[in-house]
C-alpha cells in the first residue's frame, strides 16, 4: 500500500487530532497536525505558480482532515478568520487535494438554521424553530412556540450557551444578558423544546459505517450533552432513526458525522442538529469500538479513490 500524505488541521494538542495523526502513521502514511493559525496563502505575478498555499504541509497533503471548526468557538475569532479559512479550504479543494469534510458541507453544518433549513427540505422531523434579531421577536417566537423553548448559539457545539426558556422573563433576561450577545451575537435561535424521556441519541456516521450512543442527563440537569454531565451508553438505533441520521448528513453533504436525534411524543423520531466535525472520544468509550480506526480506514480508503 502507497504512502500518503495527510494533514489533520486543527489544535495540536486535541485528543481527535492527536490519536488520528498517530492511528495513521502507524498505517505507514505521514500524517502532520497543521493548526488553523498557520494557515497561509499566497499570490505571484509568476504564471508559471501564480498561487500558494501554506505551510508546506498542506501544499503537498494528498488529503486534509479538518478537526475543530474554523473559528475554533473563541470569542477572539473574528468573522474575517472563520470565512478565510473556509475560503482557503475551498482553494485546496479546488487543487484537487480530497478534503473531508467538504468545505461546503462544512459551510452548512457550521450554521445550525441553515443545516436544519437542509435537513427539513429533506422530509425530515425537525423542532419549530425561529430565528430573530431583537428582544420583542424573541419573546413573540417564544409564545408562537408553544412558551417552553431552548435559545442556542447559531455556531456552537457540546452544550455550549443553551438556554432553557420557560416564561417570558427568562427570554428578556436570557437576550438582553451580555452573556448572549456574545455567545449568540445578537442572532436568536429559538428551538421548541420537545418533551423527551431524559435522553437522546448520537449517531457517529464514518462512510457506510455507524456507531450509536444513548445519553443520559444527570441529575437535575436537562442537557444530555457529556461535556454537560450526561451519561453514555451502547444504543442500537432503530431502523428509521439510523435511516434518518443518514438522510439527515447527505442533506447536510457529510461523509463523516455526528447526528443527534431525540424520540418525540408520538412516538418518531426528530433529528435536532448535524456535527460536521464531530467528537467520537465519548462515544468510543461508551461502545468500546475503534472509531479512530475507523476514521483512519476511512481517511485511507477515501485518499486512493481520490
Amino acid at each position: 500500500m502507497s504512502r500518503h500524505r495527510a494533514v489533520i488541521v486543527g489544535e495540536a494538542t486535541g485528543w481527535h487530532a492527536r490519536r488520528l495523526t498517530e492511528t495513521l502513521a502507524g498505517r505507514g502514511h505521514v500524517a502532520e497536525i497543521v493548526p488553523w493559525q498557520r494557515l497561509s496563502a499566497g499570490l505571484a505575478i509568476s504564471a508559471s505558480e501564480r498561487e500558494t498555499i501554506g505551510p508546506t504541509a498542506v501544499a503537498q497533503a494528498d488529503i486534509v482532515v479538518v478537526r475543530g471548526m474554523p473559528g475554533g468557538g473563541r470569542t477572539d475569532q473574528r468573522l474575517e478568520h472563520v470565512i478565510f479559512r473556509m475560503n482557503l479550504l475551498g482553494r485546496i479543494a479546488n487543487r484537487g487535494v480530497r478534503v473531508i469534510n467538504s468545505p461546503r458541507s462544512l459551510e452548512v453544518a457550521i450554521d445550525k438554521h441553515l443545516a436544519l433549513c437542509h435537513i427539513a427540505a429533506a422530509g425530515l422531523t425537525v423542532p419549530a424553530t425561529r430565528v430573530v434579531q431583537d428582544t420583542a421577536a424573541a419573546v413573540a417566537a417564544w409564545e408562537d412556540l408553544g412558551g417552553d423553548c431552548l435559545l442556542k448559539p447559531l455556531f456552537g457545539s457540546r452544550g455550549r450557551g443553551l438556554v432553557r426558556l420557560k416564561t417570558a422573563a427568562d427570554v428578556e433576561a436570557a437576550t438582553r444578558s451580555s452573556t448572549a450577545t456574545e455567545s449568540c451575537g445578537g442572532i436568536f435561535y429559538i428551538q421548541q423544546f420537545i418533551p423527551h424521556p431524559g435522553w437522546d441519541a448520537r449517531i457517529l456516521l464514518v462512510g457506510a459505517r455507524s456507531f450509536a450512543m444513548r445519553r443520559h442527563a444527570g441529575v437535575g440537569e436537562w442537557r444530555t450533552n457529556l461535556a454537560c454531565g450526561g451519561q453514555a451508553e451502547p444504543f442500537a438505533p432503530p431502523d428509521d432513526w439510523l435511516s434518518s441520521a443518514r438522510q439527515a448528513a447527505a442533506a447536510v453533504g457529510t461523509e463523516i458525522a455526528g447526528v443527534d436525534l431525540i424520540p418525540t411524543p408520538d412516538g418518531g423520531v426528530a433529528v435536532l442538529e448535524v456535527n460536521g466535525v464531530p467528537g467520537w472520544r465519548g462515544l468510543e468509550a461508551a461502545t468500546g469500538a475503534d472509531i479512530t480506526g475507523a476514521v483512519a480506514e476511512y481517511v485511507e480508503q477515501s485518499t486512493f479513490a481520490s
